[in-house]
Formats: C-alpha cells, structure tokens, sequence
C-alpha cells in the first residue's frame, strides 16, 4: 500500500484523431480515463481537444510563435508524462486532424520528443491497424516511443456491439483488453524515466 501512495501520478494526453461527438476512439479514450480512474492508480488521463487547431500553415507562425490554440495544445503535449492516441482509419491511413496535431506540435521545439506513447483504435476491418502502423512511422521521425504490446484494433462493427449509440465502451473484454494497454503503457513510462 505504501509503494502505490509513493508512485508518482503519471499525467496521460489522450488525443483522438476523430472530431466527431460519437467518435468510436474518443469512447476508447472515454473508457482509458474511466479504468486508470477506476483501477489504475497513478496514471490519470487528460482529454487534449484538437478540433480548434487551425490547418497547419507556417505562415500563422509569426516571430516564433504559435496561434493561441496551438500554443495552449503545444503546452499540454510538453506537459504530459506519455501519449494514448485514439487513432482512426482514414483511407488506410492517419486520419487529417490527427495528423494536423502531430505536424503543429512538433514544429520549432518538438513537443513529442522521448514521450513514451500508446494507440488504441477502434473501426471496420481491420479495427483502425493500418492508422496505427502510420502513426508508428510518423513516431520514428518525432523520437516517439511506442509500447510494441498490446495492440488494441477494436472491429467496432462485429457483433456483439462494442459501442452505443453514444460511442461509449460497452464490451467488457474491450475495456479489459484496453487496461491491459495502458498498465503497459504505465509501466514503460516509470522505466523509461528511470533511465
């Protein structure tokens, strides 16, 4: 009991690659911040909203500084311990605002640097695996540090349903699956800062 009282709070981004309300991956990051509230001590999950990120536009970079709300977004990046991307499937790849978030954070001072990080997706098929995979190659080039195990694609139209009509987590296995991804996630950010 001592030891869970000592360990420090690890401060969680969760950003979702969706805008939309219902957005099956914002449930997912809905759900993550329900488990580490519920079972996880020591890892709070913190929703960073992307959605008032203007297009990426260098020409909005004026004297070194950033619009508003990339700042107040590039802050909460810097500020965060590790990174849960909730990372829809667009055309085989990273969805757009996604994306957009990735490229304003890492401009000038890269934000994501050595972050240790997470994806969790949720969609048709393949469950979101192919974002996942490019979201990976993008991390090589911004020094961010993926957990390899477990992966969560999450088949959101199989039955039984995963999700209601609110995109909310109903699936059992699902959430289990997903504390499992972040106790992972939550160990690897204690050892990597260690070193």
């Amino acid at each position: 009991m001592e030891a869970a009282a000592t360990r420090p709070v690890l401060r969680v981004a969760a950003i979702c690659g969706s805008l939309r309300k219902a957005s099956f991956n914002r449930g997912l990051l809905r759900a993550a911040a329900e488990v580490c509230e519920d079972s996880i001590p020591g890892l709070r999950v913190d929703h960073l909203d992307i959605s008032d990120l203007p297009l990426i536009n260098t020409d909005l970079e004026i004297d070194g500084g950033f619009p508003p709300a990339v700042e107040a977004f590039r802050v909460k990046v810097a500020q965060a311990d590790c990174v849960l991307f909730g990372a829809p499937e667009y055309n085989y790849s990273i969805a757009t605002p996604l994306k957009n978030a990735l490229d304003w954070a890492s401009r000038g001072k890269n934000c994501w640097a050595d972050k240790p990080a997470a994806i969790v997706s949720a969609g048709g098929g393949f469950g979101g695996g192919r974002s996942q995979y490019h979201l990976r190659q993008v991390g090589v080039f911004l020094d961010l540090h993926f957990i390899n195990k477990p992966e969560l694609c999450v088949q959101a139209f199989q039955q039984p349903p995963k999700f209601d009509s609110d995109g909310n987590l109903i699936d059992a296995q699902i959430r289990e699956r997903l504390k499992q991804v972040l106790l992972s996630l939550q160990a690897f950010t204690l050892r990597l800062q260690k070193d």
